[in-house]
């Protein structure tokens, strides 16, 4: 179940109270308030939006199956009946809409939740059956593209295996019956109860977020009572266990995690791992929330700093089914040096063993403006941090640049800038349209340049906004070499827009629209948005076939061109030499080689959209894919000398796995460095920054 989610991005400090007051149908329909902040929303859109907006019918058909799509995820409620019904009033929706008439949305709302109880006593009823886990037959667990069911026996069908499914995944998870009874049990009446406390404020908001979607994924509504809540979490600064989640169909998906943060220290919490349940204390009751919203999940994952909270977890290297892990985090604020850019040298380059190459690790583009408007002139940013670092590697006597961009997620336009200007002399470094056509060329503020050698930026999927703009200035420049992965593509500027403004005199709260109203283009005339910025050098992973960043999402942003800025660019290098020579490297190194068999293991679980319901097959593919992924790391750590860590051994060396995680990332920045030293060869040695370092 994901209620307006799927496409939600929060921070575990972001989320709305539970409620625990049950609703009844009888209420669930719009108010005047509603209607008139609809009217608002249309105006604020067809003014405002960076993509030009008028409500019509196909438009109103796409928001239509936007809503069935965020309300049922799954198919696994609505009836094809229904969504016919409900499709043929979209003829008129468009002028409802244009008058702030939301009645259809409450109308397919309740059968929504006469549907979930029907469906959750079905599930109850199989409940009390047993089941035949030799049988071979599969189920479908990715329906987010499959028909709706046309009768309720098909349905049922359905849910005779999504139950077998669940009843098995806990069953290899070595719980006994009456264990996965009871769970399913509360799992099962626990999305039927969540249900039932929706208000009329909630179905508005899912409604109006299912809408703005339709038009742009960035776009979203927060009613007055999440307007007050996101006010809190921004109070609460980044309080909880450091991690970006998203809603995808039934589960929470860990999205990333934030440097700093008790899950990205932990070394057991990945991208792409789905939270089963979460428990509060090192021994509290592990609940399960399967089917919860996102918001729902967040509340019960955040709470005081120093407190514990314990994640029961289904790695993404488990597929649908397989081997759960629980992980206990204690909660902490995650302060702003935690983020703090760091350096180290390498300086075992094998084939340039006279060529040591300094790293400067960035993990987001962060500026205490709390600090800066209290007039402390010593407040912390990445631009002074790297300018400090940089004039330790001077000392250090480096013989080129890394900067390491990799899963950052942007932050500080400012920083962007800066960060930038301390590798150009001045010039342009982004430009900004806005939704009215108007273009602004943001520049390096200041004329003086820190580090003037050869320079390598190294991003990867993860890579976004800030780190897009600073990587693509580089590039356009030729002041340095791309390498990795094709970034995430958010070229997009959103602002919020307190809704209230726009009805002076009124004190009625109609909550805030964050609206996309700008985007980023690079100083040569192509946006970052959508196809991100294209290394130089690309390392080939596997993973090009995985849905990932703006690419992944519905209605995105197209990619566009405006006209360049000006700017000297510099001679471009010899990447043909380059490339041939790190391919010639990567073939033969136990690092990539682990990375490839990870990557077809992950491309293998992202394909697959059916699973078995026989216990022996699950078990068998599960085994299988675990002992790929264990016995090539294991080969390739114990060849750096280090033993592997049991990341299923009651108690975890923590210490231990974050070297060996440390180890693990350091794989592509070797090669990078590699990579680099290879063109400060071929640039030849009068072209060594020693000499070129300076303040």
């Amino acid at each position: 179940m994901s209620l307006g989610a799927a496409i939600l991005i929060t921070c575990v400090a972001f989320g709305a109270v539970a409620k625990t007051q049950e609703v009844g149908l009888a209420e669930l329909f719009p108010d005047e308030r509603q209607a008139r902040t609809m009217v608002v929303i249309n105006k604020v859109l067809e003014r405002f939006h960076y993509r030009d907006f008028q409500l019509s019918d196909a438009f109103a058909a796409d928001v239509i199956d936007n809503y069935f799509t965020d309300l049922d995820p799954g198919r696994l409620f609505f009836l094809e009946r229904d969504v016919e019904r409900f499709g043929r009033t979209a003829g008129r929706l468009d002028d409802d809409l244009a008058k702030g008439k939301i009645d259809t949305a409450f109308d397919i709302f309740r059968v929504y939740r006469m549907r979930v109880d029907s469906r959750i006593d079905y599930a109850l009823a199989l409940l009390q059956q047993p089941f035949d886990f030799t049988h071979k037959e599969s189920y479908l667990f990715k329906r987010d593209k499959a028909e709706w069911a046309a009768s309720e026996a098909e349905l049922n069908e359905i849910w005779r295996k999504r139950v077998k499914n669940d009843y098995l995944l806990l069953k290899l998870a070595e719980k006994t019956d009456d264990e996965i009874r009871e769970q399913l049990r509360e799992r099962y009446t626990g999305i039927t109860r969540r249900i039932h406390q929706f208000t009329p404020d909630d179905v508005y908001q899912a409604f109006v977020n299912a809408y703005t979607r339709t038009l742009e994924p960035h776009t979203s509504y927060m009613s007055p009572s999440t307007s007050e809540n996101f006010d809190i979490s921004m109070r609460l600064s980044l309080e909880g266990i450091g991690a970006v989640l998203r809603a995808d169909n039934e589960y929470t998906v860990i999205q990333r995690t934030i440097p700093g943060g008790p899950a990205r220290q932990s070394g057991q919490v990945q991208t792409g791992d789905r939270i089963i349940g979460v428990g509060q204390g090192l021994d509290g009751e592990m609940v399960d929330v399967v089917g919860w919203r996102l918001q729902d999940v967040v509340d019960k994952i955040r709470g005081p700093k120093g407190s514990v909270v314990r994640l029961q977890t289904l790695p993404k290297s488990e597929a649908s089914g397989g081997r759960m892990r629980e992980v206990s985090l204690v909660r902490n604020e995650i302060k702003l040096e935690d983020q703090a850019a760091q350096y180290f040298v390498i300086d075992e380059l094998g084939h340039e063993p006279a060529l040591r190459v300094g790293v400067i690790e960035v993990p987001a583009f962060y500026r205490d403006f709390r600090a800066e408007s209290a007039g402390k002139r010593d407040f912390r940013s990445t631009t002074r941090d790297v300018r400090a670092l940089l004039n330790d590697l001077k000392a250090d006597g480096v013989d080129g640049l890394i900067i390491d961009l990799r899963g950052n997620g942007g932050g500080s336009l400012t920083e962007a800038l800066e960060l930038t200007g301390l590798f150009i002399e001045e010039g342009p470094v982004v430009q900004v349209k806005d939704s009215f056509g108007k273009v602004e060329v943001e520049v390096d503020p200041d004329p003086a340049i820190v580090y003037s050698g050869p320079l390598a930026v190294l991003v990867d999927r993860n890579s976004a906004s800030a780190s897009e703009i600073f990587a693509g200035a580089i590039q356009d420049y030729g002041r340095g070499i791309i390498i990795g992965e094709p970034t995430f593509g958010k070229g997009t500027v959103q602002t919020l827009i307190d809704l209230d403004r726009y009805v002076p005199g009124d004190d009625t709260q109609l909550g805030r629209l964050r609206l996309t109203m700008a985007e980023f283009y690079r100083i040569s005339g192509g946006s970052t948005q959508l196809k991100g910025v294209e290394p130089d050098i690309r390392f080939e992973l596997g993973l090009q076939g995985v849905d990932h960043g703006e690419r992944s999402l519905d209605n995105a942003l197209p990619w566009g061109q405006i006209r360049p800025a000006r700017f000297e660019a510099k001679t471009l290098f010899d990447l043909d030499t380059l490339k041939q020579r790190s391919a010639q490297r990567i073939i033969k190194d136990d690092g990539f080689g682990m990375l490839f068999d990870q990557a077809r293991i992950l491309s293998e679980i992202e394909a697959q959209d059916e699973v078995s319901l026989s216990a022996s097959e699950r078990r068998a593919e599960s085994e299988r894919r675990d002992q790929v992924l264990k016995e090539k790391k294991a080969g390739f750590l114990r060849a750096q000398g280090i033993e592997p860590v049991d990341e299923d051994a009651d108690e975890v060396d923590e210490e231990a796995l974050e070297k060996q995680q440390e180890v693990i990332d350091r794989i592509l920045t070797q090669e990078a460095a590699r990579i680099l030293a290879d063109m400060i060869v071929l640039r030849g040695a009068d072209e060594r920054p020693r000499a070129a370092m300076r303040d």
